[in-house]
């Protein structure tokens, strides 16, 4: 590859797709191990490694190993959920869009899927910092993913608009 082909190839933006799929993967491991440190500080009961608790045997999945690979496995799982605000939501540009995203997964793990969870008490006998925890983790989250989604929907929407618009002199010196 010659280096006019190399500059041009560094050059071009990401496509929206690979920024959904590094938004989702990103957003799921910083949040997780945000989660995890919430964990360490008591501020919740529930860790990571809750994930691999109904497919993984053995006890190293409440070790390190289990941590990392249970926050890797968040970042694939947020992708499908990153996906998801795209396909659905992308054309909001509010913030309270992503914060109500953000509590319908925290609703969704914690009240639908938790009997899969065999370590975590249902939702109603949960301490209450483990809920409030959670719940502002997962609604940052959603402001996370979703500002970051919407932000690049509307600038691309604002660069086809500019595209369409034929260009005017906006200084009224057209003929001087």
């Amino acid at each position: 590859m010659d280096n006019q082909q190399q500059s041009h190839e560094k050059g071009r933006p990401m496509s929206f797709i690979a920024l959904v799929i590094w938004t989702g993967m990103f957003g799921g491991i910083f949040w997780s191990l945000i989660g995890y440190i919430g964990y360490v500080f008591h501020f919740t009961e529930i860790r990571p490694n809750i994930l691999l608790e109904p497919w993984a045997i053995g006890s190293w999945k409440y070790g390190w190993l289990g941590t990392v690979i249970s926050i890797v496995f968040i970042g694939f799982f947020s992708t499908g959920a990153a996906f998801a605000y795209y396909l659905m939501l992308r054309k909001f540009k509010t913030i309270y869009i992503g914060i109500g995203y953000g509590i319908a997964l925290f609703i969704c793990v914690f009240v639908i899927l938790n009997p899969i969870f065999p370590s975590m008490a249902p939702f109603l006998e949960l301490k209450r910092d483990t809920i409030i925890f959670s719940a502002c983790l997962y609604a940052l989250y959603g402001v996370f993913v979703g500002y970051t989604i919407s932000y690049e929907e509307s600038e691309i929407q604002l660069k086809k608009w500019k595209e369409k618009k034929p260009s005017t002199n906006l200084t009224g010196n057209e003929g001087q």
